[in-house]
């Protein structure tokens, strides 16, 4: 692991987009649906317990929320999207500032799409893939939990997926990933290392 993860600091949580930091350097984001892992996975990945809140209750995230790795280098916990016990009129403001966010940003280089492997592909997951594949950006795929699957059938999860994912007109790649028992951070560290250029 590049010793810069574990430096890792929450910079700041942004309600709209106007409220971000610097639209200068390197960030990736992380989205997914409300309790699919988004947290846990950036906390795994930084060797922290506590960079990212995790929260049992779906929709805690309803900020844009920005972990500083360097001065260039960001990650981004996006709101999850789906079921969160939230007034509609807040998850649709949630979505536009999301929207904004993925079309707008210039630095934006890459998307980590987090899913359940146990639940993969929902309405609002091949949403995001369409929206990604539209505006060119590389999606890397993390199919969480993958230590509630014994070895096969997760294996299996993931061929399909990928099966699917070649379908798509996009740059796609999809591995399968568990926070608990770090499994899959290699993998996961290797796409970031390429897209942040380190």
């Amino acid at each position: 692991m590049n010793p810069l993860y574990r430096n890792a600091r929450f910079l700041t949580s942004a309600a709209r987009l106007s409220q971000a930091p610097p639209d200068h350097g390197i960030e990736i984001a992380f989205a997914g649906r409300s309790n699919a892992g988004k947290s846990s996975a950036i906390n795994a990945l930084c060797d922290q317990k506590a960079l990212a809140r995790t929260s049992k209750t779906p929709g805690r995230t309803q900020l844009l929320n920005f972990f500083e790795i360097d001065p260039e280098r960001r990650l981004v916990d996006l709101p999850g999207y789906g079921f969160a016990k939230v007034s509609l009129t807040i998850k649709q403001q949630w979505q536009g500032e999301l929207g904004r966010y993925l079309e707008q940003r210039a630095c934006l280089r890459g998307l980590f799409l987090v899913m359940d492997i146990r639940h993969p592909l929902k309405e609002h997951d091949r949403q995001m893939l369409d929206w990604a594949a539209g505006i060119g950006l590389p999606t890397h795929v993390l199919m969480t939990k993958a230590d509630k699957l014994k070895k096969g059938p997760a294996a299996a999860r993931v061929l399909q997926l990928r099966k699917v994912l070649a379908e798509h007109d996009g740059r796609f790649s999809v591995q399968a990933f568990s926070a608990l028992r770090r499994q899959g951070i290699d993998e996961a560290h290797a796409v970031l290392d390429q897209w942040f250029g380190m």
